[in-house]
């Protein structure tokens, strides 16, 4: 680690080591907290990511003056903001854009869906040397976990490597919650004691591991802390905690509110999402639904759009009436656009010249539109935004300094983030 940065002792290694054969990855940090490095305007990230590339036109940015091959068969509908429309598959989330801000100048150079996910998880182009820790790992980092709680939480699961923590220790790796909370059998893995293991012996390795003058854990090289069950250490503070327990549980919801959001994936995980930032974890990554359409664009957005936009908007209202929505920051993003022009298949190839993020809440404007693009949504006409610019924007709202200095391996120096600049113009 960089001389600015707190190194922890061997106790602590232990207890933010190797996790992931249990798939704790940073509950053993959720008790630990880092001193904030700048004044912080946001509590919490909820990183919707629709993998495969979202479709900017038939969403966010449609263009209902240009050639149909372009327009395609989507309809631009009037949204809560006077002059701005959004595709008609976004009809409940149109009555919520007076509280959101939309980037229709969204940019980088990376077609291919791997590449495309490395940047937009991570704020960085991709590398053949190194790979960057995600926005969620770094959050884990530099502020930790609070109230028994993981740092960082991906629901379902994590969509890709590129959403763990790269070069960082697999400490500041995500939770899983390991299955869909709309399926009726639904339950997160590891809030229980596994099968087989034994409370009593459970509880003797704990004090086992916390040896009250710490010799017995200070004298372990870090080397082979995998090797000292670690399971029982690190899963003791979530699995006796049962507010913590509590925070996963969506059953504890009213069943008006769960069939608000919907009942579906879109609407569970993202109820989920807002419980679990409410109870205090800092950084919360949602997959929904797969959207490289490069056939039949028209069918694939009815068929799975309607469940995202009815669950987002019922978030974003859900978080504004609890008092929740101005610290915490919603991000809706994707892997790239797609093509301005339909193909013969009426689908859309990768297109990453151009396409739509939205924001919400967490010190940003409502209300608000940012950049555009041309008469056909193809290329950027003002005010481009990049990854580094959005991965800069979010440290600095959640009061990480993002030119602080992290030790890849070799004792390789690399910011948080290279380049870039905050977004000035949508912070409110």
């Amino acid at each position: 680690m960089s001389s600015n940065l707190h190194r922890p002792s061997r106790r602590g290694l232990l207890r933010a080591g190797v996790a992931s054969t249990f798939g704790f990855g940073e509950l053993a940090r959720a008790a630990t907290r880092w001193d904030d490095a700048a004044p912080a305007r946001t509590q919490a990230v909820i990183q919707i990511f629709l993998p495969g590339g979202l479709a900017h036109q038939e969403t966010f940015d449609p263009k209902p003056y240009s050639p149909l091959a372009y327009r395609g068969d989507v309809k631009a509908i009037p949204t809560a903001l006077d002059g701005v429309r959004f595709g008609s598959y976004c009809k409940e989330t149109a009555k919520v854009a007076d509280r959101l801000c939309v980037v229709r100048s969204f940019t980088h150079g990376e077609a291919a869906h791997e590449r495309g996910v490395h940047n937009m998880m991570t704020g960085f182009r991709p590398s053949p040397a190194v790979v960057y820790p995600s926005m969620g790992s770094v959050v884990s980092h530099e502020l930790g976990g609070q109230r028994d709680l993981p740092a960082y939480v991906c629901v379902p699961r994590p969509p890709s490597v590129y959403a763990g923590p790269g070069y960082l220790s697999s400490s500041f790796a995500p939770f899983g919650l390991g299955g869909d909370p709309a399926s009726r059998s639904f339950k997160v893995r590891d809030l229980d004691l596994p099968d087989g293991v034994d409370g009593d012996r459970f509880a003797r390795r704990r004090a086992m591991l916390e040896d009250v003058n710490g010799s017995f854990l200070d004298s372990v090289d870090a080397d082979e802390v995998g090797a000292m069950g670690d399971f029982y250490e690190r899963a003791y503070a979530l699995l006796e905690s049962e507010s913590a327990k509590s925070a996963f549980r969506l059953n504890e919801e009213p069943k008006k509110l769960r069939d608000r959001y919907g009942r579906g994936g879109a609407g569970q995980r993202l109820l989920m999402a807002r419980r679990l930032v409410e109870n205090g974890v800092r950084y919360v990554t949602v997959s929904l639904g797969s959207w490289d359409m490069h056939q039949r664009i028209s069918r694939g957005m009815s068929q799975q759009f309607p469940a995202v936009d009815r669950a987002f908007a019922t978030l974003i209202a859900d978080l504004d009436d609890r008092g929740l929505l101005d610290t915490t920051l919603v991000l809706l993003t994707t892997e790239f656009g797609r093509t301005p022009r339909l193909n013969p298949t009426g689908g859309r190839d990768h297109w990453p010249r151009v396409f739509s993020v939205v924001m919400a809440g967490g010190g940003v404007k409502r209300g608000h539109v940012h950049g555009r693009s041309d008469a056909t949504a193809s290329e950027v006409e003002e005010k481009a935004v990049g990854p580094e610019d959005l991965a800069r924007t979010v440290y600095t709202l959640m009061g990480v300094d993002p030119d602080r200095t992290l030790l890849a391996g070799g004792n390789r120096p690399l910011q948080l983030v290279k380049g870039g600049r905050v977004m000035r113009e949508v912070l409110a």
